[in-house]
């Protein structure tokens, strides 16, 4: 019996009030996306007759269904699968650029940082509340798989430690309810130099000290303000001051939106919070009333046979998140009724797991072989430069824990390959060559209980690795609007 037990009627509850809450909030704010304003909200603007097409919400419908078709330990690989699969029109900024580097053939985590200037946005922390409604009342867990989530298009940046943050916090409302608490919980997951932990951190000062909701505002602004309206950290702190500011679920909303930049992120992400602290009860019909229960997907999401309504995505989530506690938890389960031990502070305090996330290599790629995480970690950039040598490394690991596995590498004719003293838990290489094409292949041959594998790793020679332009997004279809390799037109439909 575990320390935590969610009653499942609860759990259902909270789920439910988490996915409409984020309907609601993404809605409220949509309009307003990219608008650096301070605006004036009470309500929304214009009164919506469904809900707003998000992909704060599409993107977890399909790690749902990733969760579903592959197991309750995903990988990084499986992330990036699905990605491809149901996310290729997707084309702005770190999706765009995650995209142009798995079509490269550089996998993840390097395939969230290589030549992507958008890494500090909110694209990943808006995914958030999947893992903490399949981890409910386990925010340690919720936070390691947040990570592997964040890395696909956000490795080494603000992206990864914001969706870490909001995956625990959201986790542990199941459990707890005070704001305070459960904005420390969520800090407690991250670095306490990170932009977005200082920035939090200041809207909770702010607050603390009865500073005026506006002041607050600027001063976020003012420190941690960014050019672009969708960097996260200035977009957190507005999150967490609609919360505290807020007098009810409608009024922290507008807070929330009234501040501006990534409306329809602090809004969606807001609502969810709100919707897991205090169930449907606090959800009021006139919010609920404009949008009703129904889901409506993003055009660019594309062949995914994802839930219709709230309920639907609900009781899939709750099925999903009995089956994961179960399986991988050892804090919380899903119970006839609740039960919190007396100990329930420290351990969902409890950061090993968040920390052992944040210590893995985000300058590798990693391949998944009969369940066993092969990561060749590349010690900077993915590229070998003629003439210059370069020491890469080969690890090994199963359901997160370090695995010890012999392994070799072979290169393409004319390159040598050496070894060199193992560091960092790696067995490492020196790779040189004097003359190096603009796409090379590493194999790696590893010794795994069952037998033998390979694996192969990309290597680019200079010549693809001219960089991209920051701020610039990827081409994208003059008509439709998708990124121009997965064009979603169909032939006489748009002029």
């Amino acid at each position: 019996m575990r320390p935590i037990r969610v009653d499942e009627q609860i759990y259902y509850d909270k789920v439910y009030a988490c996915w409409l809450g984020k309907n609601i909030g993404g809605t409220l704010g949509a309009p307003w996306e990219l608008d650096k304003s301070l605006h004036e909200l009470t309500f929304y603007d214009p009164v919506p007759t469904e809900a707003a097409a998000n992909d704060d919400l599409d993107l977890q419908l399909v790690w749902l269904k990733m969760l579903q078709e592959r197991g309750v330990y995903p990988s990084v690989g499986d992330f990036a699968d699905y990605w491809v699969k149901h996310l290729g029109p997707y084309p702005w900024n770190e999706y765009g650029m995650c995209r142009r580097n798995l079509d490269r053939g550089l996998r993840p985590p390097i395939s969230g940082c290589f030549e992507n200037y958008f890494i500090d946005e909110m694209g990943s922390p808006i995914r958030s509340e999947i893992w903490a409604c399949v981890a409910p009342g386990d925010p340690g867990l919720a936070a390691s798989l947040a990570w592997k989530d964040a890395v696909l298009d956000h490795a080494g940046g603000e992206g990864v430690y914001g969706e870490m943050f909001w995956a625990a916090l959201e986790s542990a409302a199941f459990v707890v309810s005070d704001p305070l608490t459960l904005i420390r919980i969520g800090l407690a997951m991250i670095p306490v130099h990170c932009l977005i932990s200082r920035a939090v951190r200041e809207a909770l000062w702010c607050h603390q000290n009865d500073v005026d909701w506006r002041e607050a505002r600027e001063k976020i602004v003012h420190c941690f303000g960014h050019n672009q309206p969708c960097n996260a950290p200035q977009n957190h702190a507005f999150t967490v001051l609609g919360w505290l500011y807020g007098q009810d679920f409608g009024d922290c909303l507008c807070q929330a939106v009234n501040c501006g930049y990534d409306t329809d992120c602090t809004g969606a992400t807001l609502g969810a919070v709100l919707g897991v602290v205090g169930g449907t009860q606090v959800i009021p019909d006139e919010w609920k009333a404009p949008i009703g229960d129904s889901i409506v997907l993003h055009k660019f999401t594309q062949n995914l046979d994802a839930p219709e309504t709230i309920a639907e995505l609900a009781e899939q989530t709750v099925a999903i998140g009995v089956d994961l506690l179960k399986t991988r938890s050892q804090v919380s389960e899903i119970a006839p009724q609740s039960a919190i031990a007396d100990n329930v502070l420290p351990l969902l305090f409890d950061n090993r797991q968040a920390l052992a996330a944040l210590q893995q290599d985000f300058q590798s790629a990693i391949e998944t072989v009969d369940g066993y995480d092969i990561a060749l970690h590349y010690g900077g950039e993915p590229v070998l430069r003629p003439g210059i040598a370069k020491t890469v490394g080969v690890s090994v690991r199963q359901h997160d824990q370090p695995v010890a596995a012999p392994a070799s590498l072979q290169a393409p004719a004319g390159w040598s390959v050496e070894p060199a003293p193992e560091a960092f838990g790696q067995q490492r290489f020196t790779l040189q060559a004097e003359e190096v094409e603009d796409k090379n292949y590493l194999v790696a041959i590893v010794q795994l209980p069952g037998g033998n594998c390979s694996t192969r790793y990309l290597i680019l020679g200079p010549g693809e690795a001219q960089g991209y332009p920051c701020r610039n997004n990827v081409e994208t279809c003059p008509r439709c609007g998708a990124r121009v390799e997965c064009c979603i037109c169909t032939e006489g439909e748009l002029p």
